[in-house]
């Protein structure tokens, strides 16, 4: 029988003894044939505790679940079966409610667990094969069909993909994939079958991890939790000394007893524990994964936030930053003209191109007798149009620049930018300019940060001051320091954490050692930065910055929330047992009032589990 049938086997005992004493009571029996019968009842739950104690103090621990030893022994000893028998209800109970407790915070991790990958669609040259997900090797090609989960991490294939990586990302609508695009394992095919490339092994890729670390994170203590553990010590002496003085002062031993039914401090047992799951729960929710709960509780101090720019703040690429095209042009067509070119390309921003114009949704034609010039650009045809792109002086060889192209270049001359010259027939048509853009969502994540009680933000970069103050000059930042090594970061970050609690948030591997120094790190997650994920108490892994936000609001709140339940819980606790010392509360009242605390603690602490306000500010 494992430990969580057993406390339900004592409460079912403790109850039905209860039921069949008072029976006997009331159909004339006698209070003897009743009293043995509660006391018979209180007796299993009575060497259960004593065992559990007992182990646990044989490995170095000593909880306060001694009380409720005390109380039932003592109420037994003083004839007071009946309070006994209500007492290790209380007990089997409140172990019981415990358990469900648990069960309810642990449901994403059961989730996630049963909704892991277990088959591969392997194809060959000899056709498709369904495999279990531990065969599949980096490599291998695998088809998914609709409906079906990724089982591995991988490269797309075909064209495009459309999958809903809510289970992962925690984003609800689906999402649009490419051709070379990063699939995730866990996620769902919402569309078309299509192919990819395995490019992980089943326990390395995202999903497995996903799972690994919500797992670790259900069971690790975090530093309040052991806070709550070491001040509960104090309560078992503190009872003692109450029970004894009402005992002293009044000459009745029931109210000693009184006192200690009272006494049970299931409010700090059980409140922290529970909170701090529903949070690592509640974050799992939202695609944010934090390495137990002493993360989340750090989480939940910080008051200083760095940030590295690229990939962090800004999207980590070169992204499409301005058209500007000939009088009378039109933007969209250029575009499309340009991405149906560089289709044929291997230059670095060919992917870029082609991925703006689809974000535009501009159908591609297909390019003709294409000639690309090495480092320069290159020349061919599109809708009977020749069309060159690339360098100044590869498009314009001798000719002067327009007019209206000498605004951009002006604005953009000392700015870490490239720019793409398109001309058609000959003429130039316009001028591509590509940089790292800013996130979208990196203002209003900023902004909720503040709100939620960062008081000091910083960008940390290895990049040139030129082009970070570019970045920074757009957010509302505090400090930045640029041209920073990796060492030059982790010395920043310790500086700053001498003042504050302080969170780093970065993206690549030269941030994992100020990821690992940080009081808090947390990884951008998302494109795989496998050493920063290591080396980070917290991964977000939707490729934005809003999560961030979301991640210290869930932990400020749940911190709150389990502080509430433990210091109303202690309140309600003490007042009963000075009430119980004056006489006010009989031992058999005590127990009820006790049992009735410890659920409405519990179930405040369970409000973890759910958004709050806070989220939807």
């Amino acid at each position: 029988m494992n430990e969580s049938a057993l406390r339900r086997a004592l409460l079912v005992i403790a109850i039905l003894g209860l039921a069949i004493g008072i029976g006997a009571w009331r159909t004339g029996l006698g209070p003897l044939e009743a009293s043995t019968i509660w006391t018979v009842a209180t007796l299993p739950v009575v060497a259960a505790l004593a065992i559990s104690i007992l182990r646990d103090f044989w490995i170095g621990r000593f909880g306060v679940d001694a009380i409720a030893l005390v109380s039932m022994s003592a109420a037994l000893l003083l004839g007071q079966p009946l309070a006994a028998v209500v007492v290790a209800i209380m007990y089997a109970g409140g172990t019981v409610l415990e358990d469900f407790a648990r069960g309810r915070a642990e449901r994403n991790l059961k989730a996630l667990t049963d909704r892991s990958p277990r088959v591969a669609h392997r194809t060959s040259t000899l056709g498709t094969q369904t495999i279990p997900v531990e065969d599949v090797a980096v490599g291998d090609e695998l088809l998914v069909r609709a409906g079906e989960l990724l089982p591995v991490d991988g490269i797309l294939i075909d064209a495009s993909a459309t999958l809903d990586e809510s289970a992962v990302s925690g984003e609800p609508l689906p999402e649009r994939r490419c051709a070379g695009d990063v699939l995730r394992s866990g996620t769902v095919n919402a569309g078309e079958p299509f192919s990819m490339r395995a490019s992980a092994l089943a326990e390395q890729s995202t999903y497995a991890a996903i799972v690994r670390m919500v797992a670790a994170a259900q069971t690790a203590k975090s530093p309040f939790i052991r806070m709550a553990d070491r001040f509960a010590l104090f309560l078992l002496p503190a009872t003692l000394l109450v029970s004894g003085v009402a005992w002293y002062i009044s000459g009745d031993p029931i109210r000693a007893l009184a006192v200690l039914v009272v006494a049970t401090p299931c409010p700090l047992i059980l409140a922290a524990p529970v909170a701090f799951i529903g949070g690592v729960s509640r974050a799992a929710r939202a695609g944010i994964l934090m390495k137990g709960s002493a993360a989340l509780e750090a989480l939940a101090q910080v008051r200083t936030a760095i940030f590295d720019k690229t990939g962090t703040l800004t999207i980590g690429g070169a992204e499409l930053i301005e058209i500007e095209v000939a009088p009378g042009g039109d933007a969209n067509h250029l575009l499309q003209l340009l991405a149906s070119l560089e289709q044929a390309s291997h230059h670095v921003l060919a992917d870029s191109i082609i991925r703006a114009a689809r974000g535009r949704q501009l159908m591609l034609s297909r390019p003709r007798d294409v000639r690309e010039h090495r480092g320069s650009g290159l020349k061919g045809r599109v809708e009977n149009m020749a069309i060159t792109a690339g360098s100044q002086a590869l498009v314009l060889a001798a000719k002067p620049l327009p007019i209206w192209a000498k605004n951009g270049e002006e604005r953009y001359r000392d700015e870490p930018v490239l720019r793409v010259f398109a001309a058609l027939d000959g003429r130039l048509a316009g001028v591509f300019t590509f940089g790292d853009a800013l996130r979208v969502d990196a203002h209003d994540a900023l902004g909720k940060l503040r709100s939620a009680g960062i008081a000091r933000m910083i960008m940390l970069t290895g990049d040139d001051r030129i082009a970070a103050k570019r970045i920074s000059a757009l957010l509302d930042l505090d400090a930045l320091v640029a041209d920073a090594t990796p060492a030059d970061k982790v010395a920043t970050v310790e500086a700053e954490k001498a003042l504050a609690p302080t969170m780093m948030v970065g993206d690549g591997i030269n941030d994992a050692p100020a990821l690992a120094a940080a009081t808090v790190g947390v990884a951008m997650g998302a494109r795989g930065a496998t050493a920063s994920s290591e080396a980070a108490d917290v991964i977000v892994l939707t490729d934005r910055l809003q999560p961030v936000a979301d991640a210290v609001r869930i932990a400020r709140r749940t911190r709150t929330i389990a502080l509430q339940s433990i210091i109303a819980g202690l309140a309600l606790s003490g007042l009963a047992m000075i009430a119980a010392a004056m006489g006010q509360i009989t031992p058999v009242a005590g127990a009820l009032l006790q049992e009735g605390i410890d659920v409405a603690v519990i179930l405040n602490a369970l409000r973890t589990l759910g958004d709050g306000h806070l989220l939807r500010a």
